[in-house]
């Protein structure tokens, strides 16, 4: 890291669910949200995340040090736009750091989605813009269209369903991320939240944070 100057990060992955709520943060935080900082990471394209970060202090002060990190939304995304516009890269660490969850209310869950997809879309726009791309509820939606044609049979639209999750607990369990008998469950409720909170993002602009109110101000910073 010192010859190359960059950041590294550990995505927040969510550990010791209580409760099926608790479970759905993990759906959110783990086998979506990593898989695909994790994705972004392979081709040269990570993205820093708050909660652990590390990154060189020389490359910060030349940018104008620790009030740097302000001129953004969130300092992770203050210290991705840094780092790039140093020509460098943001790496993850080869296992994410567990963050213990603990018991969530689905209210818990929502604003929590709900404040960082508004940040995202502050910070990163079109980026933020293809997320609608990512996540099961697409392709639910084509295989239940198919169905409804009579282009594909429902037993042949199910073992789609089967085959889509099957892969994303192939990973949980590779990854060592909590995996229950439940977690199929909070996959596909996410998956039908994931719309919702996207155009919650962009319709939006307030959010409260450790019981703050605060809003995405038109400069795009956060007020």
């Amino acid at each position: 890291m010192a010859a190359e100057h960059r950041a590294v990060c550990s995505p927040a992955v969510g550990g010791h669910p209580v409760g099926f709520f608790a479970e759905l943060e993990c759906a959110f935080l783990n086998t979506y949200a990593a898989r695909w900082q994790y994705a972004a990471d392979s081709v040269g394209s990570g993205f820093a995340q708050g909660k652990s970060m590390l990154l060189r202090r020389d490359l910060i002060a030349r940018f104008g040090g620790l009030r740097a990190l302000a001129v953004d939304l969130a300092e992770d995304a203050a210290v991705t736009k840094i780092v790039r516009a140093a020509g460098l890269r943001v790496r993850l660490t080869d296992a994410p750091f567990l963050q213990p969850l603990g018991r969530r209310s689905i209210g818990d869950v929502w604003r929590r989605q709900v404040r960082w997809a508004r940040l995202r879309r502050g910070s990163f726009k079109f980026w933020f813009a293809l997320e609608i791309l990512t996540g099961g509820f697409l392709p639910l939606v084509l295989l239940a269209t198919l169905v409804a044609t009579g282009t594909l049979t429902a037993a042949a639209a199910l073992a789609c369903v089967v085959a889509w999750y099957a892969v994303e607990a192939a990973l949980a369990r590779t990854a060592g991320w909590p995996l229950t008998w439940r977690s199929p469950a909070a996959w596909m409720l996410r998956d039908l939240m994931l719309p919702v909170v996207w155009i919650s993002g962009w319709v939006g602009a307030r959010f409260v944070w450790r019981g703050n109110a605060m809003r995405v101000a038109e400069s795009g910073n956060a007020a």
